[in-house]
């Protein structure tokens, strides 16, 4: 399968309100995203700004995913990935956490680490952040609220740029409470 991806112009807010709200986002705090609300956040901005860009990730020449980058003005990036339902499992993911990456480093020479969270029982999604060289660092417990109601611990995972320069992995100092 040939992975590609395009950014996202202004012509394709239909397209994208049709991909939000096409598909359940079921690791997502919004698991359903209606027609009104995908609308609200494209009038916003939250796909394209100066804060945020968006990339279709298109597969053999069809959109099957999104990568949403935010936070650009800071020197520690976040993401947004969505993969529709039937292309999930198939590596796409990884191939999209390597790219957004290497784009990250390359288009933004002030980028020093770029990060990404996930809920804790987003298995798939942690097992790409280990594969593509991110370290998990954080873990926030009951910080996730779902679309249910429940709620979940959140997972955070970052790659350094010293780190994806190097092809190395540095894990943070875990043991490194004060003792009194």
């Amino acid at each position: 399968m040939n992975i590609d991806f395009r950014r996202l112009s202004d012509s394709d807010a239909d397209a994208l309100v049709r991909f939000l709200t096409g598909e359940r986002w079921p690791f997502h705090v919004i698991g359903e995203v209606d027609d009104a609300t995908a609308r609200q956040w494209v009038a916003e901005g939250r796909f394209a700004s100066e804060e945020n860009r968006s990339f279709w990730i298109v597969a053999d020449g069809t959109p099957v995913g999104l990568v949403r980058l935010m936070d650009l003005a800071d020197d520690t990036p976040m993401f947004d990935l969505r993969i529709e339902a039937a292309h999930r499992g198939s590596g796409i993911g990884a191939q999209a956490v390597t790219w957004l990456t290497r784009y990250l480093f390359t288009e933004f020479p002030e980028v020093r680490r770029v990060e990404g969270t996930t809920r804790q029982d987003n298995v798939p999604m942690r097992r790409v952040f280990l594969r593509c060289g991110y370290v998990k660092e954080a873990h926030y417990r009951d910080a996730w609220p779902a679309y249910d109601g429940t709620v979940h611990d959140t997972v955070g995972y970052a790659i350094l740029r010293r780190d994806w320069t190097a092809g190395t992995v540095t894990l943070p100092p875990w043991d490194d409470d004060p003792i009194d």
